[in-house]
């Protein structure tokens, strides 16, 4: 593709969205807000996600669509509020990789994590007056996700175990504080526990390399083809979900998982 045919398939793709968003368009897309879209950023993102990990070309191509779709709707929005436009989320974005690639665009050594993410910090510092080497705390992502990000940060600055046995060993410490908080009954030390054996999980991934939002929505996905699995043995024998025992569930459960991945 060339430069022209890229712009004017940009112009076009800006020039459809006023229009869905004009009088006489439509009138989903005119009703809609910041916040009425909120869902659908997540979603989107979600169902690009998918399309990698089916290595579905064509489905990803529609899929990072859908999401620039959101760029451009949120950009609308804006523009018709006065507040910014497309123009300016392109201009933000350009100073932002520029700015925060130095070994490329300047005489700075090589890039390192722990290079970007002093730059961020200290962007951020500027914008809120402080600064942490953590980060900033962005709640928005999924919990798994966050802990992960807070734990490359912390890593990045030197405040990490320097073995898998630091973190493999902190899980079975977990483990056992929340045994000890089960057994005491109290419901707020058991949310406590869980989550701190829950980050605990997020670092062992970490450090195996393993996105632990990613390994957990695989499980899930398995854990419901192997339910569906056994609904089928269940409906072939006859037999009524709800009236049987939970050694005939997992019994049917075994058989299941011996025919699903």
């Amino acid at each position: 593709m060339n430069n022209e045919e890229l712009k004017e398939n940009w112009l076009k793709l800006i020039e459809t969205m006023k229009r869905l968003r004009s009088p006489g368009g439509c009138e989903w897309d005119i009703a809609q807000s910041h916040e009425s879209l909120k869902p659908y950023m997540i979603e989107e993102a979600y169902e690009v996600l998918e399309a990698i990990d089916r290595r579905d070309d064509v489905e990803l191509v529609e899929e990072l669509g859908d999401v620039m779709l959101q760029v451009i709707f949120h950009a609308q929005v804006a523009a018709e509020r006065d507040a910014f436009d497309i123009n300016d989320v392109i201009k933000v974005l350009t100073d932002k990789l520029v700015r925060r690639h130095p070994h490329v665009f300047s005489n700075s050594p090589g890039y390192s994590y722990r290079q970007w993410e002093e730059i961020k910090a200290a962007e951020k510092s500027e914008e809120s007056g402080q600064r942490s080497s953590i980060g900033k705390i962005n709640k928005a992502l999924p919990a798994l996700s966050l802990a992960r990000r807070v734990q490359e940060n912390a890593s990045a600055v030197g405040f990490d175990w320097t073995r898998i046995d630091g973190p493999r060993k902190k899980l079975d410490e977990e483990i056992e504080e929340l045994d000890q908080a089960v057994k005491s009954g109290d419901r707020k030390k058991i949310e406590e526990e869980i989550g701190d054996l829950l980050f605990t999980v997020v670092n062992l991934s970490r450090f195996l390399e393993v996105d632990p939002e990613s390994a957990l929505r695989k499980s899930t996905e398995k854990f419901v083809n192997r339910f569906n699995e056994m609904e089928s043995h269940i409906e072939k024998y006859g037999l009524e979900l709800e009236g049987m025992t939970i050694d005939e569930l997992n019994h049917l459960w075994e058989k299941a998982k011996e025919g699903t991945n």
